[in-house]
Formats: C-alpha cells, structure tokens, sequence
C-alpha cells in the first residue's frame, strides 16, 4: 500500500505540477490583473459565498461515497443510478438557497447573473467530485488523477484565447472568466461519466425515495463536516466584503495571496484523495496505518514548511512580482495565509485517516470550534485590519484545528511513540527559518536565486532529517 500511495502521488504531483501552477499564475493571475482588484474581488467574493452553501450541494456524498466504495466495490451498479438522481434534486435546491440567502445579504441585482453562473460551476465541481469518487475507489488513481487536471488544461486553452487572441474589441470580462469554466468542467463531468459508465453492468435512473433517504441519512455526517469546515474556511473573505467600506479591493488583496495558498493546497487535496480510499481499505482489513500514515505526514509537512517560510521571507517580493498592484502591504497578507499552509497541509493528512475510520461526529465538534473561533476574530480584527486581520484569524484557526487533529488521532489509534518524530520536525522548522534569514541577509543576488537556494537547502536538510526518507522511498518503489 505503501508503494501503491508512492507511485501514484509521483504521478499526480507531476502532471498537476505541469498544468495547475501554470492555470492559477499564468491564466487566473492574469484574469485578476486585467479585469482588476475590485472587479475580481467581487468574483472572489460570490465565488466563496456559493461555496458557503456547498453543503447543500455535495451533502457529504463524495466523502461517504469513497469510503464506502473503496470498501464495497459491488455496490457501484446500485449507488451511481441513484446518487446521480440525488445530486440533481440537490442542485436544484441549491440554487434556490444561494438566490435566497444572495437576497437576503444584500447583493446588488446587477451580480444575480454572475451569481447564477458560478452556483452552476458549484455543481458542477461537486459532480465532477462524485465522480472521481467512485474511480480512485475503485483504484483507478491514474485515470482519477488525468481528470483532476482536465478542467484546468481546458481553462488555459480557451482563456489563452479569450485573453491574448484578439478575438473581439472588448476588454476582457470577468464573466468571460464564468463563461469558460462551465464549458471546461461540464466536459470534464462528461469524460469522468464516461469513465464510470464503463465500469458499471447496468445502468438505469430510478426515483427511489426510500433509498435516497437511506443515503442522505449515512452521508449526513459527512455533509456535517463539510458544512463546518466550509465556513471556518470560507467566510472570513465574506467578512471583509460585508464588513469595510472598501471591502471589493480588500476581497480582491485578500484573493491573490489567497491564490497562491490555493496553488499550495493543491499538495494536500491531492494526498487526501489518494489516502482515504487506501486507509478505509486498511481499517477494514486492519492493516498497520502508521508507516504509511508517517511516510505521507513527514513528506507532505517537508515541503510545506520549506514552501511557506520561503513566502514569509520573501512576501514582498513575490507578491510585486505577481500582481500590477500589489504593496508591501499585500504581501503581508500573504506571509500569514501562507504560514496556514503548514497547518492545513498536515489536517489533510490526518483528517483523511480520522474520515476513514468514521470519527465524524468529534470531528464535527472540533469544526464546530473553529467556527467559533474564527468568526470571533474575523469580527474583531477585519474593521481594523482589514485583509491582513483576516488572514491573521485564517492561521490561527487552522493550527487550532491541527492540534485538534493531532490529539483525536492520538486517542483514536495504537501508534507507537512520536516525540522523536516532533523532535525532528521542530529541528527541520529552526534550520529552515535560520536559513531563509540567513540567505535574506546575507546574499546579495537576485531575490529569485535566493528563494530557490532557500527551497534548495530546505530540501537537502529534509533528507538529513529524514523527512525525505530515502531508504523509504526505495522500499516503496519495489515491487
């Protein structure tokens, strides 16, 4: 399993390293400084809004779908025809809730339209989901991992043209932008359907009230903790919208350091995705978790830890780099959204093996928690500190829940003793901060050289320590 979670990883970090990092700062970056901050603010703005009613959307069915085909696979032929069904009923419910509560907070009429055609993503990113779902449940992670890029390879290719092709007078619109994602996910949704289709013996949609409770009623769960883990996540850029008398451009400062953490999370929402079919099977099986468990926390943690204080020491530079706009300011907004990298990378980690093993309902008070926590900051903070207080409230959230994380898998699983492993890890946090200040003050090349030295040490003392495990790595790789 081990070797299985390796070689797959591999695959996906390299073709996404090829195509994500090149959508997000090639084409979205772009988008942003074209059509500006204010204007791409409020995109980014109704973007996490619908994304705050998610739940009604996906109502955990893509969590509880994966664990539960991974462990049955027979049961594929029976969930398919009627979670499709499902998810159609929720859509449409969705819709109604995102217009409704849209109404309610005040939007302007103007953005309806904008609003109607980024819920319509919203579903179908949660379609695409379920989907790939039921692929890497079935172990197919390859062709799951070829289609987890398909919508952004798409997106480059039409917004290539829409942006440096000439094709009309008008400046380019942040619609445009809306335009060209429903026609990369829907096909995208198409080529995953198709991929499932084959799998399947017999295909036929049925309206089975009983049925679709019965799954609405084991998913809720699962719909609990995404509900409450969406809004810790996604509120806070609401907030400083609704809150300041300049909220679009403080949204918008908000969304390019945003983007970049985006860019990061990628890593982890790759590796939960590969990991929480692999730990369903192992608990059932009652295979040992923890060499897998440590190989994939150590990796995931050696490059988030390099990633992020690199962006710490060199926020100012990286942020002028990237945006026309951009001060100094901004990218102090990105040092402590990137900070929460760290944290968030390893609740991927762990919240996969925590999901896998059914512990919902303390997962669900621990969000419950955040909430709290996050919202009382975000009050706080955002009228005197706008972006930066947010982003201040999103780091210290998200090693709340760490540490959350770190105790329930603690008391929930026979692990062996860690402290070394702590011990290590907080090794590899001085050295690498040591060296970034290092090199900062010291160095007088280009800061570009800096930072890629930086990420270069930062790898080699990771090896030292044994975060990179070599030896591991040549045992996962054999046969």
């Amino acid at each position: 399993m081990n070797r299985e979670f390796f070689l797959n990883i591999i695959f996906l970090l390299s073709i996404n390293l090829l195509i994500k990092p090149f959508y997000i700062f090639g084409i979205d970056r772009t988008v942003q400084n074209t059509v500006g901050t204010d204007a791409y603010g409020m995109y980014f703005t109704l973007f996490n809004f619908t994304f705050l009613f998610y739940i009604i959307n996906d109502f955990g069915i893509q969590n509880f779908n994966s664990r539960n085909i991974a462990q049955h696979n027979h049961l594929l032929d029976k969930y398919v025809p009627s979670i499709l069904m499902l998810k159609l009923l929720l859509g449409g419910v969705y819709l109604f809730s995102v217009f409704f509560f849209g109404y309610l907070s005040g939007y302007d009429e103007h953005y309806y339209h904008l609003l109607f055609l980024i819920a319509i993503n919203q579903i179908l990113v949660a379609l695409i989901f379920y989907l790939r779902s039921n692929i890497a449940a079935l172990g197919k992670y390859r062709i799951d991992s070829l289609i987890s890029t398909m919508d952004k390879l798409l997106m480059i290719l039409i917004c290539s043209v829409l942006l440096w092709g000439n094709i009309s007078s008008e400046p380019f619109q942040i619609e445009w932008f809306v335009y060209a994602q429903i026609v990369a996910l829907s096909l995208t949704a198409l080529v995953a359907f198709g991929v499932v289709f084959k799998q399947l013996k017999r295909f036929k949609f049925r309206f089975d009230l009983a049925f679709l409770l019965v799954i609405l009623r084991d998913s809720y769960p699962y719909a609990l903790a995404l509900f409450l883990m969406t809004i810790y996540n996604r509120i806070d850029v609401v907030m400083v919208e609704r809150f300041l008398p300049d909220g679009l451009v403080e949204a918008g400062i908000y969304a390019s350091a945003y983007r970049l953490l985006d860019a990061c999370n990628m890593l982890g929402f790759l590796f939960a995705g590969l990991l929480l079919p692999m730990f369903a099977k192992m608990i059932k099986n009652k295979a040992p978790i923890y060499p897998l468990l440590r190989f994939s926390f150590l990796l995931i943690w050696a490059i988030a830890i390099s990633v992020a204080i690199a962006c710490y020491f060199f926020q100012g530079e990286i942020v002028i780099l990237l945006y026309d706009e951009a001060t100094l300011y901004w990218g102090a907004v990105l040092a402590y959204l990137m900070l929460s990298f760290i944290a968030v990378s390893a609740i991927y980690i762990l919240g996969s093996l925590l999901t896998a093993k059914g512990l919902l309902m303390v997962m669900n008070q621990l969000f419950f928690l955040g909430i709290v926590i996050n919202i009382t900051l975000n009050y706080w903070l955002i009228p005197d500190y706008k972006a930066l207080g947010a982003a201040w409230a999103t780091c210290f959230t998200q090693f709340f829940i760490l540490l959350g994380y770190v105790f329930l898998v603690w008391k929930n699983f026979e692990l062996p003793s860690i402290g070394f492993l702590w011990i290590r890890v907080f090794s590899f946090v001085i050295l690498v901060i040591l060296t970034n200040y290092f090199i900062v003050q010291n160095l007088t090349m280009d800061w570009r050289f800096k930072f890629f030295l930086a990420g270069g040490l930062s790898f080699l003392m990771a090896i030292a320590l044994k975060m990179i495990d070599l030896k591991a790595l040549r045992q996962f790789t054999k046969p």
